[in-house]
């Protein structure tokens, strides 16, 4: 056997490998450091992503995805070569087939940039499956059955929302609402309310630790960053309430988004929907309280996937074991 099966979640904040037969095993931010003058990689990964706002002029930490799809198309093929050379090795006879996955209702063009930048990497064969379809898959959902399913997945630069039902997806919808948007939305309150400049590294501390979606949480954080007026190092103290303020509108276009889609999705299945309630993957789907918002806005059980994190990888896996049947 010269060749591996590999599954891709080509994620915007990070980037998850799964090996059949052997599970996850890789889950590193999608970052690459480069050399400014010589656009050379200096580093790829968990490496790169410890560089993020602290890189000297001559060094750029570059996210080469953004909302799901391809920004910059050397950066992409440089991070998916090291990736896969880290797990596979650099046997020229180690040619793996890849499945990697793509938000919905992306252009064919961006998916031709997504296999294209795969088959780069010396892939022997490269397949395409949409996010939401993965991410149910791996979440335990029976999808191939004929009834209705629901999935909302929060990754780092999208949510998909999708109903599915045999195996496919009835209607779905792709938003720049996710993660990253969360860490945009935080940055941004701050900046107005305090006039402090914080980076991405502390906004995402901030999400992690006190963010929510609920007025229940009661909780606060010191944050340090730089004052506008005059340029020096300040502390302030931010609160949970104050998180939720920030992520207000950001969660509204989510939900309204879920509604959009069950309006769309015809009645025998969404009798089942509110059966059987609506799974959340992503790690934006482990934001506080936000499954309890959504459930009570939309009177609807929301559910968090026990494996929320690491669904789509997991989906791919359960996919690479019928993956002859995949329309490429």
């Amino acid at each position: 056997m010269f060749s591996k099966d590999i599954g891709i979640d080509l994620g915007t904040a990070n980037i998850l490998i799964y090996i059949k037969n052997q599970g996850i095993v890789l889950n590193e931010p999608s970052i690459v450091a480069i050399d400014a003058d010589t656009k050379k990689p200096l580093a790829v990964g968990t490496e790169a992503k410890e560089m993020l706002g602290r890189t000297p002029g001559k060094i750029l930490a570059v996210k080469p995805m953004k909302d799901g799809v391809i920004a910059d198309f050397e950066v992409t093929e440089i991070m998916l070569s090291h990736f896969i050379k880290k797990i596979v090795g650099k046997s020229p006879f180690m040619k793996p087939r890849i499945l990697i996955c793509c938000p919905c209702n992306i252009t064919q063009v961006e998916k031709n940039a997504i296999k294209e930048a795969a088959e780069k990497t010396g892939a022997r064969k490269v397949f395409i499956e949409e996010e939401a379809k993965v991410a149910a898959v791996g979440a335990g959902l029976a999808i191939e059955k004929p009834n209705g399913n629901m999935i909302i997945d929060i990754g780092g630069g999208t949510t998909d929302i999708a109903v599915l039902s045999l195996g496919e997806i009835v209607t779905s919808v792709s938003i720049d609402v996710a993660g990253n948007t969360f860490d945009n939305d935080i940055i941004n309150y701050v900046k107005n309310k305090y006039k402090l400049l914080i980076g991405e590294r502390t906004a995402e501390e901030i999400k992690l630790n006190i963010g929510t979606c609920s007025d229940d949480k009661k909780e606060k954080m010191n944050v340090k960053g730089r004052h506008m007026s005059n340029g020096l190092p300040k502390t302030i103290t931010l609160k949970s309430e104050e998180i939720e303020e920030a992520l207000r509108d950001s969660v509204k276009k989510i939900l309204h988004n879920v509604k959009t889609v069950l309006e769309q999705t015809p009645p025998e299945l969404s009798a089942d929907i509110v059966t059987k309630g609506i799974v959340m993957t992503g790690g934006g789907a482990l934001m506080d309280g936000l499954d309890t918002y959504l459930e009570k806005e939309l009177e609807v059980p929301v559910y968090i996937a026990s494996n929320a994190l690491t669904s789509v990888a997991e989906g791919t896996g359960i996919l690479l074991e019928n993956i002859n049947k995949i329309d490429t």
